[in-house]
């Protein structure tokens, strides 16, 4: 007859192994968690963790839902309510209420049923950043594009921000499926580089102009919610605010976010948005341009955007930096397109401030 073996556990491997991992090497875990939600989990799982997480460099803060707030009629975002003029100022608010849920519903382990970050009940997403001290590196995502535009019609932006614009690129067409379409679409023979005639007088010279303010007047809003942040995180190093859509994206590097702080931001009078200022435009202009992977863009345009008053846009290391933004814009069959725009002929055209 068999003896049944019984299991005691081992004193010696009571001992928790991950407490030997010095706290450099948690901080590198953490660092590519990114995601504030997550980070904020993790606050609540020691009192180890609650210490590290704010001193984590890289955050990633993803906006994808809307959150109802209770008890607070003031900040609470009502989905019956009409949204907002301002489509910017709604995804802000979207932003307030997703990013601190996951922080608001959590409690510290230690502090009996009080909330680990007590001062979210303010709904700010600049509060939620607070408690990280150390973001060097700071990527915020909202839930969808700011331009409206129509089916089958590519947008897409790209901009660079200091105190004020810097640059901008715009990448605009009809996306076209090459193999769908036949050879209705292709390209035409007499095509020398110039501008036809029927781009001014079918509509598609103001709409370019209808998608370019559109597009400014995006970047110009997202630059102008971010500079609670930027003034409260002397560490970032690098800000860059996107959408889950692809649409459109605001950058700002170790250079422009010191011109930020050093220069005074200059607000428009009429909304909640950065001062758009005078801006000189390069057009170029395809009717019709093929991309890789079976995909062509019909009314291909691409609009390169500095300020008017820049005064070292003559410089030639200014300007290896300009094309060097716009090569760079995007990404795939997109930076494709670049390059083939690039070579078109220039239109030139100006934009008062606004």
């Amino acid at each position: 007859m068999h003896t049944k073996a019984r299991i005691h556990a081992d004193p010696v491997l009571d001992f928790d192994q991950f407490d030997c991992l010095p706290d450099s090497l948690v901080l590198l875990i953490l660092n590519k968690l990114e995601d504030v939600r997550s980070l904020g989990r993790c606050s609540a799982v020691s009192k180890r963790f609650s210490g590290l997480v704010p001193l984590v460099h890289d955050v990633c803060v993803k906006i994808d839902r809307v959150v109802t707030v209770d008890g607070d009629s003031d900040n609470a975002l009502n989905l019956s309510s009409p949204k907002p003029q301002n489509i910017l100022s709604h995804l802000f608010k979207l932003m307030l209420f997703a990013i601190t849920k996951p922080f608001h519903d959590m409690n510290n382990p230690n502090g009996a049923g009080r909330p680990l970050f007590p001062q979210l009940s303010q709904h700010s997403p600049a509060q939620v950043l607070k408690n990280f001290s150390h973001v060097r590196n700071l990527r915020v995502e909202l839930p969808s594009g700011d331009v409206g535009i129509e089916e089958g019609v590519l947008l897409k932006w790209r901009a660079e921000y200091g105190s004020t614009l810097q640059n901008c690129v715009i990448l605009g067409g009809t996306l076209v499926n090459r193999k769908a379409a036949g050879n209705e679409h292709e390209p035409s023979l007499d095509d020398n580089g110039s501008m036809p005639e029927s781009f001014y007088t079918n509509g598609g010279l103001k709409l370019r102009v209808v998608w370019t303010i559109s597009c400014l007047i995006a970047a110009s809003t997202r630059h102008y919610l971010l500079r609670s942040i930027i003034n409260d995180h002397p560490t970032l190093r690098s800000l860059v605010l996107v959408d889950a859509d692809g649409q459109g994206a605001l950058c700002m590097g170790t250079e422009q976010l010191k011109d930020f702080r050093e220069h005074q931001l200059s607000a428009s009078a009429c909304s909640n948005r950065t001062q758009v200022p005078a801006c000189n435009m390069k057009l170029k202009y395809a009717p019709y341009l093929e991309l890789p992977g079976g995909l062509a863009l019909q009314g291909a345009t691409l609009l390169v955007i500095k300020p008017a008053s820049d005064g070292s846009s003559g410089g030639h290391g200014s300007r290896k930096e300009a094309e060097a933004f716009v090569s760079g814009a995007f990404d795939g069959p997109l930076r494709f397109a670049v390059k083939a725009l690039m070579k078109r002929r220039t239109y030139l055209l100006e934009m008062n401030g606004f």
